[in-house]
């Protein structure tokens, strides 16, 4: 395995050439651009790949970075940390990306039970108690549990995506897993 360190020099004269690459771009000197993308593109990619866990959209937004970099170069304010400001950008966009697939993806009820049981190792006995637990909860409720239990979104994240206020999707995921409890500990009947 190869590791890269930077020391504080390489550090400072990679964060220099990063800016004056921007404030070139700034300037209308899209030549400076190609620089720019040997010096970021790799750290750019990661930080989305990491967000987005997905290659193809990690390079769509790897894109979009660049082309939002030219669009905003003239607002940057050079501060030492030019990786802050573009890494920002990359954020916003991986948001919206996740925002675009989520509103564009199918909620299918059925996916949960496979996604659950394969995650967690269940067995047919337990999907199916599962199942006849999860049956007890309304459609709403239903969404904000496998939402946040199985795919991991944020309380936050949901309220977005179900356009809920969030106090709303923190109550209604408390009395979802408070009732699933209570099923669980009756055997699964109400």
């Amino acid at each position: 395995m190869l590791i890269f360190t930077l020391t504080n020099t390489d550090e400072r004269k990679n964060d220099s050439s990063v800016s004056a690459c921007i404030l070139a771009l700034a300037g209308g000197d899209r030549s400076r651009l190609a620089e720019l993308y040997e010096l970021t593109s790799v750290q750019i990619y990661s930080f989305a790949l990491s967000m987005l866990k997905n290659s193809h959209d990690a390079e769509d937004v790897t894109h979009d970075t660049y082309m939002s970099i030219i669009a905003s170069a003239e607002s940057y304010e050079n501060r030492g940390k030019p990786l802050a400001w573009i890494f920002t950008l990359t954020r916003n966009l991986c948001l919206m990306k996740l925002r675009q697939r989520n509103k564009n993806a199918d909620y299918c009820e059925e996916n949960w039970e496979d996604t659950l049981a394969v995650a967690n190792g269940l067995s047919p006995e337990d999907t199916a108690i599962l199942r006849v637990c999860m049956e007890s909860l309304t459609e709403e409720e239903l969404r904000i549990v496998v939402l946040h239990a199985v795919s991991g979104f944020k309380h936050r994240e949901i309220a977005s995506l179900l356009s809920l206020p969030l106090p709303t999707v923190l109550s209604k995921y408390s009395r979802s897993i408070k009732k699933l409890k209570k099923m669980l500990a009756d055997g699964g009947t109400e």
